[in-house]
């Protein structure tokens, strides 16, 4: 994602880089905290805000939920098409500003970062007003975002990042992180990415915000949702907050 939700990084947007997101991504640990809530709070319609391409998505359609997938990255709801089950989901096109008004959802998700690419006060309010007012008045949010204190970009350099996967087209790809700039509460890093046998090295830039547990408690207030819990992320134990908050005291 990207500082500009309606302007989504390349990585995200790039034909070529959306292609590979899943195979780089690797086994998606994470979702299954968003799986197992949709069983523990009896969810039958999920927004799935910042869908990419669909891994969540598509699986909560397998297991018969109403779903709709939003995402302002045409090649990663491309990608996000192909999946089994998607046929099954709602795809949009577009932000929290494109969403329906007939959308009432019990549950809406962000998973991975999203939560942090709204780096200005204005977009996070204004997506969090646009959250509630998608929701049922039971309705929840979870989202997950990294605890700042544990520095997590810190780690995001070539040598602790690199890695090189071997694609279905008998291509590989090397990809690494480089850590650009650090001026909290934002981070910026260049992902990159060099293709073989063609030698051909693409680059995405991404700026995350890091908002402690305070400002979020803020936040969700301000925009009517109240704290119900913070979970540990239990694929990242001690490194991410897993706030669960509903639209009126539940």
């Amino acid at each position: 994602m990207t500082a500009d939700f309606d302007q989504p990084d390349d990585c995200f947007a790039h034909p070529r880089l959306a292609a590979v997101y899943d195979i780089i991504d690797g086994r998606r640990d994470d979702l299954d905290l968003y799986i197992g809530a949709t069983v523990e709070f009896e969810v039958r319609t999920v927004l799935d805000v910042g869908c990419g391409t669909g891994s969540l998505s598509s699986a909560l359609a397998a297991r018969g939920i109403d779903v709709i997938g939003l995402d302002p990255a045409s090649a990663s709801l491309a990608v996000a098409q192909t999946k089994p089950h998607a046929e099954r989901v709602r795809w949009i096109h577009g932000t929290v500003d494109d969403l329906p008004a007939t959308v009432q959802a019990d549950l809406a998700v962000m998973t991975g970062n999203v939560a942090q690419v709204f780096i200005t006060d204005d977009q996070w309010q204004s997506t969090l007003t646009a959250v509630a007012a998608a929701l049922i008045p039971t309705g929840r949010l979870i989202f997950e975002t990294r605890i700042p204190a544990v520095r997590a970009w810190e780690s995001w350099t070539p040598d602790r990042t690199r890695r090189r996967h071997d694609l279905p087209t008998r291509e590989t790809v090397e990809y690494w992180l480089e850590l650009i700039d650090v001026a909290l509460p934002l981070v910026t890093f260049r992902s990159h990415y060099h293709f073989r046998p063609d030698n051909s090295v693409l680059t995405s830039d991404s700026t995350l915000r890091f908002r402690t547990e305070a400002e979020l408690r803020a936040d969700l207030a301000a925009t009517g949702f109240v704290v119900d819990e913070i979970r540990d992320a239990p694929d990242r134990p001690g490194k991410e907050m897993v706030f669960v908050a509903s639209t009126r005291s539940s």
